[in-house]
């Protein structure tokens, strides 16, 4: 066992799972991080420690990477199929007032990893308005202030939560059953009204931003995976395979049944949100399982959501799970999996989305039909989106239905460059009976298109018939960034500037 007296190392308990590929015979076992705390506080000139951590790779060790603050911190090589180090860390002067992120990255031999990230206050009081139980009767979070999520808090039913503008909420660490989140349960209300002049913010507790502020003082906007993120769910109709009437939301465990949505109520109302802006989420809490940055679970149409900005989430931005909500200006940046993902019919209306794929985004829009047999539709549109080389302008599969309008498309690659990243495509002989039906609609599509491209290349299955090419810049259709200005990180970043 080795003692570095320079570090304190968190790891949350963490397993992920990879599936060997066909040309190697030998089983992935992937990697394990054990035995460490989540997060912790100390005072500058105070020392953390030592604690032990436990690394396992049935296919053996390789090394452990640790940065600190996003820079390189130190790398210690490993062996064998478990490895036990001792850590500690002494608080600088300078470390006085902040929250410092250490990540830690071990790998095997094989160069599958696993990666933890702890988060270490120093000389921070984090817990004077700690939230650690479920919100049973109304309560209200007060301009000014900053509100730290202890775990998963739920919103029940019967009870409304009130957050007043400029307030900062901040998630603990924490992955598994332990992802903290906010969640707005069927029957609950969340009336959560930001201003353009204050917005609210929901954050990491890695996060040093004060109420006020805008921009992150020391977190990118890149940095997802800190927390979970917001869900609301409510009695509005939803497709469920099985024609059953509700099902438990993914993202949070099956043993809390404030996970339910679905029920029959298309005006079902779960409150008002606008001016909020959600930062670093996504939390883990299984294989191929994380949280959504804003998760709407059958809402229905008396719910208003406007002027919401989702930045730097692990999973989607924002994905919808049937009901019958509208929302209005919306901005995604740097979501790790799509930035807009709907599912189970839901039957709304996205109008004025920005979406600026980072460097995961897999998709800017994935659109899945309906599971059961309720079959509703929905319509985007008035829609800008900036691409990059690794991502896709859409995949419309599973019986994928709706109206997809006035959307300008620039800065993906060519898709016969990319093995075919940087297009349009509909999945699946019911998706493309429903284009061929008129029930899934593409209509006056604009595109800066990459060199070389065509729109054949880039608008698949016949979709080019409703797409223009444009010079970059010029186009005629898409947002308009002005709801977004000065209250969006986006904005103040900006990143909005191609718009």
């Amino acid at each position: 066992m080795k003692k570095f007296n320079y570090l304190f190392l968190l790891f949350a308990a963490i397993t992920i799972g990879f599936t060997s590929c066909e040309d190697d015979p030998e089983p992935d076992n992937g990697v394990t991080i054990s035995g460490i705390p989540a997060t912790a506080s100390i005072e500058a000139g105070g020392t953390l420690g030592p604690v032990t951590a436990t690394a396992t790779a049935p296919d053996g060790l390789a090394e452990l990477v640790i940065t600190k603050d996003g820079a390189n911190f130190a790398t210690v090589p490993l062996s064998g199929t478990s490895a036990s180090q001792e850590f500690e860390y002494t608080a600088e002067e300078a470390d006085a007032g902040k929250s410092i992120v250490f990540e830690f990255t071990v790998s095997d031999v094989d160069g599958d990893e696993a990666t933890a990230t702890h988060v270490l206050n120093v000389g921070v009081d984090q817990t004077e308005f700690r939230i650690e139980s479920n919100i049973t009767e109304d309560q209200t979070w007060e301009t000014g202030n900053t509100y730290i999520l202890g775990g998963r808090i739920a919103v029940e039913a019967g009870a409304t939560l009130t957050i007043e503008e400029g307030v900062v909420v901040k998630g603990e660490v924490g992955t598994g059953a332990n992802a903290t989140a906010l969640l707005i349960a069927r029957g609950g209300t969340l009336n959560a009204n930001g201003t353009a002049d204050a917005p609210i913010i929901f954050t990491s507790i890695a996060d040093e931003i004060q109420p006020g502020e805008i921009a992150s003082p020391n977190l990118d906007p890149d940095l997802s995976g800190l927390w979970g993120g917001l869900l609301i769910l409510g009695n509005a109709p939803s497709s469920f395979a099985g024609d059953v009437s509700e099902i438990q939301i993914e993202g949070i465990p099956a043993s809390d049944t404030n996970g339910l949505y679905g029920g029959d109520a298309a005006d079902d109302n779960s409150g008002s949100i606008t001016y909020i802006s959600i930062r670093h989420g996504g939390a883990n809490i299984g294989e191929g399982n994380e949280i959504n940055g804003l998760t709407l679970g059958g809402v229905g149409s008396g719910t208003t959501i406007e002027n919401v900005e989702v930045i730097g989430n692990q999973d989607d931005g924002i994905e919808w799970f049937g009901g019958t909500v509208n929302v209005t200006n919306a901005v995604v940046w740097n979501s790790g999996d799509d930035a807009l993902d709907t599912d189970q019919a839901w039957a709304g209306t996205m109008d004025n989305f920005i979406l600026i794929c980072g460097d995961e985004t897999d998709h800017a829009m994935e659109i899945d039909g309906p599971e059961g047999s309720f079959n509703a539709a929905h319509t985007v549109t008035n829609g800008s989106v900036k691409g990059n080389d690794v991502s896709e302008f859409g995949d419309f599969r599973d019986g994928a239905r709706g109206t997809f309008s006035n959307i300008y498309f620039f800065g993906f690659a060519n898709p016969a460059d990319t093995d075919g990243r940087g297009d349009l495509s509909i999945s699946g002989d019911a998706s493309l009976a429903n284009f061929q039906g008129g029930v899934l609609n593409f209509a006056n599509l604009e595109v800066a298109l990459a060199e070389g491209a065509s729109l054949t290349d880039v608008f698949r299955n016949g979709t080019d018939a409703e797409a223009t090419a444009v010079e970059a810049g010029s186009n005629t259709v898409g947002a308009d960034k002005a709801p977004f200005a000065g209250w969006s990180w986006a904005d103040v970043a900006g990143e909005l500037a191609d718009f």
